[in-house]
């Protein structure tokens, strides 16, 4: 049975949809925007020195003479953050006491307190940090620098490493016990494990609520989004998406906010995880799929759903309809429910080939959105404001995606942006010294990823059966997630490289938007909801769209067409005329639909 079909007669996209919408999958794009990327404020570094004892009493009111006694410059002519001279500032101190204040001014920017022939040793008290910015991070607090400072780097792996695991669990847990109630459930260990974060005594208790945190944040957003798809019909899956994706950029926006007024690392933490429990007043508004109901076996629920459905769409249902609609649901489905695994995604050639072309793209989309987030604050200047920016500039994307993604489909939407995003990525190494190319070309390769962000998930639904769907995107999704596991560590190499993370991250959207084009054209298609359906979507070949499979359950004698062939007649004008003219595909997909009508 077509469900979109059954959609169609309570309302596709009535007043119901809107409400679970705009009341739900909204703001449930804010837990994962707000701690995904609020850890990088929370662990930010900031500018350091050696903490000299002796040298105290004049650091609030005389810092740059005491840097200028005490710390070496490196071979940029910057303070050195990790080393200090070894002097005899006992000395020092007493010549500094009978100067008057006027004479120290004087000498803060006078170099004849510095020897540098003296030598140079590791810090041995302690640093001070620069708190314009940060009065108090993760950084500060435990003193996570120098010898130390992979200690930050350590935490976003183990973060994403949590993302990895959670996202395979989540992948069993919506296809298992349903799109709301896993949801909730990852909501709020999410919300519990963020808050009690902020009373983490030492690093390691901190590391591990974080690590918690990370189970919860890459599936968060799944089985709302998922659910909104379900709910709607074929035309409004592009709306779903982008609003899920102007929510969630909307949530960077506003998470630059909070930070830009909540510093301490400590009330930042509880600022972004307290107030999403406002998210469990919609817990009596939002439905199970009965899309999900129906394909696993439970109609009786699916009709209760649909007929609420219908009455707020202002649809009239009689008791007939009610009793057709409740017979039509219970035939189709099985006597018992069937559960589904990871196997049965590579069960059938076709579904093979998607899955990892699918989850392929998704490992490089994922990679380079995460690691162009991390890479925010490596631009210089104000952290906030980068990173204001790098979740503004998506903004735009979207409007042009709107009409685009309806018009010209989601293919080759996708291969243009990660090709895009690609090449703004790889033309850094060109531009490394000019700070303002540098900052365009970062937005521009932004742009690309994200609006590549918008697409992949919406294909990979379409693509993906109805009863392995949750599983099949979980499953892209957990593999995906060793990108921000490896991406941490590039980018801590590109201390010394600056642009080396965005050439790796360049070219692998590059690959991932060339193996984009072997995905089949899924706009205007209903959703498949069994794993034969599924099967029976065949890829795209590139540039050719008539290479199709034929259904297990359709048998023919005809020798010129099997399974993944062409007929023979449409072959030879194939191989003669070439794969790359649009008139030998025109050509060869009337010969096939001629063909397949007179099976």
């Amino acid at each position: 049975m077509d469900f979109d079909e059954v959609l169609k007669e309570v309302g596709a996209f009535g007043l119901y949809q809107k409400i679970i919408i705009c009341s739900v999958l909204l703001p449930a794009a804010l837990p994962c925007a707000f701690h995904a990327y609020s850890q990088l404020f929370i662990a930010a570094t900031p500018q350091h020195w050696c903490r000299i004892p002796e040298l105290e009493p004049w650091t609030q009111d005389y810092i740059q003479l005491v840097k200028n006694l005490s710390i070496p410059r490196n071979k940029h002519g910057d303070f050195a953050e990790c080393s200090m001279f070894s002097r005899n500032y006992s000395e020092m101190v007493r010549y500094l006491e009978y100067r008057t204040p006027y004479e120290l001014q004087r000498e803060q920017s006078s170099k004849l307190l510095r020897l540098d022939q003296d030598a140079v040793v590791s810090c041995q008290h302690g640093w001070h940090y620069d708190k314009s910015m940060y009065p108090s991070t993760v950084v500060q607090e435990w003193n996570l620098v120098c010898d130390k400072s992979y200690y930050v780097t350590l935490a976003l792996v183990l973060f994403g490493l949590g993302g990895l695991i959670g996202n395979y669990v989540f992948g069993y847990l919506v296809d298992l016990w349903g799109r709301r109630p896993s949801f909730y459930a990852y909501l709020l260990l999410e919300i519990i494990a963020c808050a009690a974060s902020a009373f983490a005594w030492n690093y390691y208790s901190w590391l591990g609520l974080r690590f918690i945190v990370g189970l919860t944040v890459p599936a968060i957003l799944a089985s709302p989004y998922v659910l909104a798809i379900e709910l709607v019909g074929p035309e409004r899956r592009v709306f779903c998406t982008i609003v899920s994706n102007i929510a969630y950029s909307l949530g960077l926006v506003l998470l630059a906010g909070v930070v830009y007024l909540v510093r301490d690392w400590r009330y930042l933490t509880l600022a972004v995880s307290l107030p999403l429990l406002m998210l469990f007043s919609c817990f009596f508004v939002l439905p199970e799929s009965p899309r999900w109901l129906i394909a696993v076996g439970q109609p009786k629920r699916a009709a209760r759903i649909l007929k609420v459905m219908a009455r707020v769409n202002g649809v009239h249902v009689t008791r007939d309809f009610m009793e057709r609609l409740y017979e039509r649901l219970h035939i189709k489905q099985p006597a018992e429910t069937v559960h589904y695994g990871i196997l049965d995604l590579f069960r059938g050639t076709n579904m093979r080939r998607k899955t990892l072309i699918v989850t392929l793209i998704w490992f490089a989309n994922t990679s380079v959105y995460v690691g162009l987030s991390y890479y925010a604050p490596a631009l210089g200047g104000d952290e906030i404001w980068n990173f204001f920016l790098a979740g503004a500039v998506e903004l735009p994307t979207y409007l042009l995606l709107w009409p685009g993604l309806s018009y010209f489909g989601r293919r080759w939407i996708l291969f243009i942006s990660m090709l895009v995003g690609g090449v703004a990525c790889v033309a850094t190494l060109l531009y490394q010294q000019q700070a303002d190319v540098m900052l365009l070309l970062y937005c521009i390769g932004k742009m690309g990823i994200s609006s590549a962000f918008v697409v992949l998930p919406l294909l990979a639904s379409e693509l993906y059966p109805t009863v392995v769907r949750g599983l099949g995107m979980s499953f892209s999704s957990v593999v995906a997630m060793t990108g921000p596991i490896i991406i941490p560590i590039i980018n801590h190499m590109g201390q010394q490289m600056l642009v080396l993370p965005l050439i790796v991250m360049g070219a692998l959207l590059i690959v991932g938007g060339f193996a984009s084009l072997f995905l089949p054209e899924t706009r205007g298609k209903n959703l498949p909801q069994t794993l034969e359906e599924g099967e029976a979507v065949p890829l795209s070949f590139l540039l050719c769209c008539c290479v199709e499979s034929e259904p297990k359950n359709r048998q023919t004698k005809n020798k010129g067409l099997g399974r993944n062939r062409m007929p023979e007649e449409a072959a030879k004008v194939y191989h003669r005329v070439g794969v790359g003219g649009p008139a030998a595909c025109k050509i060869v997909c009337s010969i096939c639909k001629k063909e397949m009508r007179t099976l």
